[in-house]
């Protein structure tokens, strides 16, 4: 049998694209290749995560109606497995919610057999109960051809994850999974959305075959790739036989068509596309991915960034560069009296490098005119950090005029270490569409820029940039000591401890939620410790004003984060 995982972006709410991606995908298979069954990802044809669209009839019901024109689109002797939003019959007789996250089998012009998902998960980034009820329905259906026939159960994302002996630990009542090969399934298919973070294509896959393993029973895992609003889903998709060995496995970070050959009981090898070789190369792909759809889905066509001469904003705009191109990118530069002369040379070497416009637009005359209006109002009180802060406010309104007047999308060059202790400026360097890299610790911001430069080093440039010369990020930004340069000799050193041991402390702090004397006792400052832990907490009004972040690590500030502002544990 011949069988095709469609790994699509789809773009939320964008019914009718969605549908005819897919089927645009059957249309292309069938024309070169057999196809007797395309698996799709999980609510593909709504997109995923769709939120709160799903509270609105009118888009459930247009969602319904889309995928019965789909139905009657497709070619008659084709199968197609379809994420969809499906309706829950029983919601008023059960007190149930409405709703199923499910899928569609299509086939002969009509909705043959439909799917619930069994388990809704509500930790993280997920709130499907908020819309969702559980599945209970046997998850099972027959594939039959001339020359074969299949039985294969079908899961749903969550549904692949409560496996006790890979975890150690029951996360849910009901194993899925198990359910299925008990009841007879030869081979299960996983419809997924599964959001990227440093580490989980790894993971992912470690799960998919020790689970083939345990149950002796061959899995498919197809995933959604793309951006949506924060998460970014890097696809992997993947094939493993009864022995758990992969036999087919996707793209990562782009749309792919796989194949996937079943003959005589079992999977057979067709293509396996490489992975990321290295944490900074996947780290790299998903960023530019995040960059390139939240800004075509969007709709903004150009990017605007404030370029300081630091590392930061250096980062971001190769990162926009990659995404967009070097064409629709434009660089800001807004001297202070207190800005040195190599942030300007800086900030001018890495245009060069990138092939991106720059503006220079000095801010000395409009910190005289601020000064000039509150004057009398600040009279007696020694200049700080509301003086400070002006600088970051006068550069957050030019770019955010330029990003007004031209429709450019403002991205935010801001890290996670500065998002996690506030050492950011409200409607200052915090302003934007977008914050890039809000999710990337400052150590790992100079670990991708050095990876950057040892990449075309090496004579293996960045398709995306192609670079000349030597290096993407200019030395001096490399090797110089971190400012925001908005008083005389300024360092972050002067209000943050060193940016190795400030990380060390957060991962444990936020990603690990150890308490002050566990990260004591893995050699940090106690009095250190518990001075960060307040400038943390501190912030939290600055990250529910943010920008939208991209996500790339398990705990990230955004969507997945819920914490109170008005609280004083």
């Amino acid at each position: 049998m011949h069988l095709w995982i469609a790994q699509l972006n789809p773009t939320v709410g964008s019914l009718k694209a969605n549908a005819q991606a897919i089927l645009t995908a059957v249309q292309k298979i069938r024309s070169q290749h057999p196809l007797d069954l395309l698996i799709t990802s999980e609510l593909v044809l709504c997109g995923y995560p769709p939120k709160d669209l799903l509270l609105n009839r009118y888009f459930v019901e247009a969602t319904q109606a889309e995928l019965h024109h789909l139905a009657a689109a497709l070619p008659a002797d084709v199968a197609v497995l379809v994420g969809t939003v499906l309706a829950n019959p029983a919601a008023g007789v059960k007190g149930e919610k409405p709703l199923f996250n499910g899928a569609a089998l299509l086939k002969g012009g009509q909705v043959q057999q439909v799917f619930a998902k069994q388990l809704l998960p509500t930790y993280d980034v997920f709130d499907e109960c908020r819309y969702f009820a559980p599945g209970g329905t046997e998850n099972l259906f027959t594939l039959t051809t001339a020359s074969d026939q299949l039985k294969i159960g079908v899961t749903i994302c969550e549904d692949l994850w409560n496996n006790e002996q890979f975890w150690g630990e029951r996360h849910y009542q009901r194993n899925p999974v198990a359910e299925l090969v008990a009841q007879g399934a030869d081979l299960i298919v996983n419809l997924s959305a599964s959001p990227y973070c440093v580490g989980k294509p790894k993971l992912r896959q470690a799960l998919i075959e020790h689970t083939a393993r345990q149950y002796g029973c061959p899995l498919i895992y197809a995933n959604q790739v793309g951006g949506n609003d924060d998460l970014i889903f890097d696809g992997s998709s993947l094939a493993v036989n009864r022995q758990g060995q992969i036999v087919s496995q996707a793209k990562g970070f782009r749309e792919d068509l796989l194949p996937v050959h079943w003959e005589k009981g079992d999977l057979k090898p067709t293509a396996i596309a490489p992975a990321a070789s290295s944490e900074p190369e996947e780290i790299w792909q998903a960023l530019v991915l995040g960059v390139r759809d939240y800004a075509r889905k969007c709709g903004f066509q150009q990017v605007v960034i404030g370029l300081s001469g630091g590392i930061d904003s250096a980062l971001v705009a190769a990162i926009a560069t990659a995404a967009l191109g070097n064409q629709q990118v434009l660089g800001v530069l807004m001297p202070s009296p207190y800005s040195s002369d190599h942030s300007i040379t800086d900030a001018k070497d890495l245009a060069a490098n990138l092939g991106i416009a720059t503006q220079v637009l000095p801010i000395a005359p409009l910190m005289q005119t601020y000064s000039e209006v509150l004057a009398s109002l600040f009279a007696g009180t020694p200049s700080g950090v509301a003086e400070e802060n002006i600088q970051a406010r006068i550069r957050g309104t030019l770019l955010m005029a330029i990003a007004n007047k031209f429709g450019h999308l403002l991205i935010s060059t801001g890290n996670k270490s500065e998002l996690a202790v506030g050492y950011c400026t409200l409607y200052g360097d915090m302003s934007g569409g977008l914050a890039a890299i809000a999710d990337v610790p400052k150590t790992r911001v100079y670990e991708l820029c050095h990876w950057l430069n040892q990449q075309a080093a090496q004579g293996h440039p960045i398709p995306e940039l192609a670079i000349a010369g030597s290096g993407v990020i200019p030395p001096h930004i490399l090797t110089k000591a971190p400012s925001a340069e908005l008083k005389p000799g300024q360092t972050d050193q002067d209000s943050l401890p060193p940016y190795d041991i400030l990380d060390g402390i957060l991962a444990r702090m936020i990603d690990r939620h150890q308490s002050d004397h566990e990260i004591a006792a893995a050699g940090y400052d106690l009095d250190l410790v518990q001075r960060v832990r307040r400038m943390v907490q501190r912030a939290e009004f600055k990250r529910q004003q943010a920008a939208p972040g991209l996500k790339i690590t398990d705990r990230a500030f955004g969507s997945g984060w819920r914490m109170p502002i008005a609280a004083q544990w």
